[in-house]
């Protein structure tokens, strides 16, 4: 990366000056301290406007193969322009308007100068974004390190979740370096999850269909990531449910069309616990968390 443009990044991405009315940054839904995410079902954006899909963690976001639950964004640039023109989420006008603000930052345009002296754009603004988050990366977990042979990071209950999660099949979806994030799949592969549901569906409830029309995706989404999992509830793309074990048992149910014993799925558990990785060589908490505790 560079390591400038990532410094301008990170005051970006953090700058609430890219809403409307300077309520709301890229962090206020992707705190870095609460796991890359909010912990909310749905985030608020300007006005206390909710949107209707629930926010994936920004760690890690660089290894999957496209961004949003839909796909709609095929680079991480690309994503960083759709918050702050989204009527419910950031509701700027325009990026004219966010550099007209940034502008009047004599400072902040000095440094944003000496790095691309073409000047403010949406180009630019969200390709300094990019580059900020290509450095939000989480190695070094127990999983990890497990994996590099330090065969004691993990106990046997971990190990047995680990064994579990191949032979259920987990493994099919949940590949790659953020285990998960490399391709689209259904939600209810052999169960109506939105049937049991019983709410209303909305426009993001669709899935991938928004962006194709085309029948097969409807319901499809990207894979999420699993690393940092356990700091990043509520799960699914409706962020109904709270905890890991509600999570398990419906991917179980609507995925596989299997169950686990309270005992499998807490050996799942604990396996998925352990991919909680370091950034800036400081194992990754969530502030939530530690409220909730």
């Amino acid at each position: 990366v560079d390591i400038r443009k990532v410094a301008l990044g990170d005051s970006l991405f953090h700058d609430p000056r890219l809403s409307s009315d300077n309520s709301v940054s890229c962090a206020s839904c992707h705190a870095l301290s609460t796991g890359g995410v909010d912990n909310k079902a749905f985030s608020e954006g300007v006005r206390a406007q909710l949107g209707g899909v629930n926010a994936p963690t920004v760690y890690n976001s660089v290894f999957n193969f496209v961004q949003f639950w839909d796909g709609r964004a095929a680079t991480l640039a690309d994503q960083a322009a759709g918050p702050p023109l989204n009527p419910i989420e950031m509701a700027s006008a325009s990026f004219d308007q966010i550099i007209a603000k940034l502008t009047e930052d004599k400072a902040f345009t000095d440094s944003f100068l000496a790095v691309y002296p073409e000047g403010y754009s949406q180009a630019t603004i969200t390709d300094a974004i990019q580059e900020f988050e290509k450095t939000l990366i989480t190695p070094d977990s127990r999983f990890d390190r497990y994996l590099k042979g330090e065969k004691s990071a993990l106990n046997q209950t971990e190990i047995d979740g680990y064994e579990l999660f191949k032979s259920n099949k987990c493994a099919t979806c949940h590949v790659g370096v953020n285990f998960g994030g490399q391709s689209y799949e259904r939600l209810g592969l052999v169960a109506d999850y939105f049937k049991d549901r019983g709410t209303p569906l909305n426009a993001d409830d669709k899935g991938r269909f928004k962006q194709t029309a085309k029948e097969r995706d409807m319901h499809r989404y990207k894979v999420p990531g699993l690393r940092n999992i356990a700091l990043t509830f509520p799960y699914f793309h409706d962020g109904s449910k709270k905890i890991l074990d509600e999570a398990i048992d419906a991917m179980m149910h609507y995925q596989i069309g299997t169950s686990l014993t309270p005992e499998e799925r807490s050996s799942i558990v604990a396996f998925l616990n352990t991919l909680t990785g370091e950034y800036k060589g400081q194992l990754l908490t969530n502030d939530n968390s530690l409220k909730k505790n």
